[in-house]
C-alpha cells in the first residue's frame, strides 16, 4: 500500500461529550467491516477510546501514545508497531494514558513540536487505509499535533442549543494549522450526534450550522441518534455493531461510513482527473 492511499482523519470538537470517542471507535469498526485496514489512535489523556475498546488496565499496556511521542521528542527509535493493540472487530488501536497530559506540557519546548504525532504515525502509515484520531476536547498542543498529522477533519456536533459555541475558535485553529503547518488539511464536514428524534431541535441546529457555516462546512445527512444502547456498549469492550447489531445507532454509523467512503472516492476521482 502506498503512503498516499492512507487517509488520516482527525475527529475533533473542543466541546466535550459530543461523541468523538464513540464515533472514532464505531466509524473505525464500520470501515473495517467494509474491508478497510483501520488504525484508531487515542489522542486524549482521559483514555476513553482505550477503555471503550476494552483495555481497562494501563499497567498492562507495553507502550502508549505518550511513550511514542516521547521517543520521537528524544530522537529515539519510535516503537509504534509494538504499541498497537488488535481488537477482535478488525481495528487496531494505539492506546493512551494519563501520562499524555504531562507530555503535552513538554511538547511546548520540543523541536518541531507540531510534528511529533506525525512522526509516530509515519512508522505505520503505509499499513492502513484509514487512521482515525480521537482528539481531546481542547485546542492545545495535542489537538494541533492531530491536525498537523491529518488529511482532513470530521466534526461531531451535539444536537443542543449551545452546539455552535466554540466552533469559530475551532475553525480559527484549523485555518492557522493550514496556513503554518499543514497546507493540505481539509474539513470533510460536520454531523449531528445525540439526536432526539422526538424533538425538532436537531432540525434547528442543522439550520444554524447551514446559516452560519454553510459556505465553508458540509453537513452530513447522517444524524446519530441518542440511544441507551450506545451508552451501554461503551462498557462492553465492543462496538454498537456487536452490542446492538440491528439498532438505530449501528444503522446510523453504517450510513455515516458510507458518506465517508463516498468522500474518499470523490477525492480519488478528482486526483485522477487532475493527473490526466
Amino acid at each position: 500500500m502506498q503512503d498516499n492511499k492512507c487517509k488520516v482523519i482527525a475527529i475533533t470538537n473542543q466541546k466535550g461529550g459530543v461523541g468523538k470517542t464513540t464515533t472514532t471507535f464505531n466509524l473505525g469498526v464500520a470501515l473495517a467491516k467494509q474491508g478497510k485496514k483501520v488504525l484508531i489512535v487515542d489522542v486524549d489523556p482521559q483514555s476513553n477510546l482505550t477503555t471503550y475498546a476494552g483495555w481497562y488496565n494501563e499497567e498492562e499496556l507495553k507502550y502508549t501514545l505518550s511513550d511514542l511521542m516521547e521517543q520521537s521528542m528524544n530522537d529515539e527509535e519510535i516503537k509504534t508497531k509494538e504499541s498497537i493493540l488488535h481488537h477482535n472487530e478488525g481495528v487496531d488501536l494505539i492506546p493512551s494514558s494519563l501520562n499524555l497530559s504531562a507530555l503535552e506540557n513538554s511538547l511546548a519546548y520540543a523541536m518541531s513540536r507540531e510534528y511529533t504525532l506525525r512522526n509516530c504515525l509515519s512508522v505505520v502509515k503505509n499499513d492502513y487505509d484509514y487512521i482515525l484520531l480521537d482528539c481531546q476536547p481542547s485546542l492545545g498542543m495535542l489537538t494541533i499535533n492531530a491536525l498537523a498529522s491529518a488529511d482532513s477533519v470530521l466534526i461531531p456536533v451535539q444536537s443542543e442549543y449551545f452546539a455552535l459555541r466554540g466552533m469559530t475558535d475551532l475553525f480559527k485553529i484549523i485555518n492557522k494549522v493550514r496556513r503554518q503547518i499543514n497546507p493540505t488539511l481539509k474539513i470533510d464536514g460536520a454531523f449531528l450526534t445525540l439526536v432526539d428524534k422526538r424533538t425538532n431541535l436537531s432540525k434547528e441546529i442543522a439550520n444554524q450550522i447551514t446559516d452560519n457555516y454553510g459556505s465553508i462546512l458540509k453537513l452530513y445527512e447522517t444524524r446519530i441518534p441518542r440511544a441507551v444502547k450506545t451508552a451501554e456498549s461503551t462498557s462492553s469492550g465492543g462496538s454498537v455493531f456487536s452490542y446492538d447489531k440491528g439498532g438505530v445507532v449501528a444503522e446510523a454509523y453504517s450510513s455515516l461510513t458510507k458518506e465517508v467512503l463516498d468522500d474518499g472516492k470523490r477525492l480519488i476521482k478528482n486526483a485522477t482527473t487532475k493527473v490526466r
